[in-house]
């Protein structure tokens, strides 16, 4: 399921930023789960962390200053001019929530959220190496949106110019230059159906049986238990807070 395009390609799930309401307790469960350290980030994110595997920086952990927010992973795509994609995000129907700002040397990000209310985040000039990394435990695998309609994939077609190819009824696959970088899927009885409408995150995981009972174990929970998927075995879970993410062995 990985995709092959770079992390700068416009359209690419580049970085994924997890807000959450205790950030001390929240990167002592994710060391714990994924092996993360973490390192401070620029003070233009507000309290925020990079969490980094082996030295390589392969996710962001902010902390939310509202007590009615929830917890939540957030996708982000790049782009090569955050601005233009902007006004392209409200052309076309869709919601520019925080940004553009300025995170640190020739970066410039964006949270957005689609006309039918999954946010995701845009960054322009992303520069970090563990976003080159994929298929290594702990690191981003895959990025899925779980929509009402897979008709949602036209808004992410106009803006990214994704080539969005049926794959089955409910469930279609988001492709650049012929490369696939994303899937959108229906929620029918996806795990977190009552949720709305959201992008998903995959880490990648060399035991997602034991990944999710240790998910248990540090006070998170198993929304769906590890089962066999065409793209390999995967199970749902959530971290203390509720923020939801899925452990992922990729099929060899």
């Amino acid at each position: 399921m990985t995709e092959a395009a770079t992390p700068r390609t416009p359209g690419v799930p580049c970085w994924v930023s997890l807000m959450a309401h205790n950030l001390a307790a929240t990167q002592e469960f994710y060391g714990a789960l994924f092996g993360w350290d973490f390192a401070p980030a620029p003070r233009q994110l507000g309290p925020y962390v990079r969490a980094r595997l082996d030295g390589r920086e392969v996710a962001g952990i902010g902390e939310l200053s509202g007590r009615r927010l929830p917890a939540a992973w957030t996708t982000y795509l790049a782009t090569d001019d955050a601005d233009a994609t902007a006004e392209l995000i409200r052309a076309c129907g869709g919601t520019v929530a925080v940004g553009p700002l300025d995170a640190g040397g020739a970066s410039r990000v964006a949270i957005a959220s689609d006309p039918f209310g999954a946010v995701f985040g845009i960054w322009q000039g992303l520069d970090l190496a563990g976003a080159q990394t994929a298929g290594e435990p702990g690191t981003q695998a895959w990025n899925e949106l779980q929509e009402q309609d897979v008709a949602a994939a036209k808004f992410y077609e106009a803006v990214f110019g994704y080539e969005a190819r049926s794959d089955e009824p409910e469930k279609v696959t988001l492709h650049l230059d012929g490369r696939p970088v994303a899937t959108v899927r229906e929620h029918g009885d996806t795990p977190v159906r009552g949720l709305g409408p959201r992008w998903v995150t995959y880490f990648e995981s060399a035991d997602p049986d034991a990944g999710a009972a240790r998910v248990a174990e540090l006070g998170g929970r198993v929304l769906a238990a590890p089962h066999e998927q065409p793209y390999g075995r995967v199970a749902t879970v959530a971290d203390p807070e509720g923020a939801v993410f899925n452990l992922l062995r990729t099929a060899r």
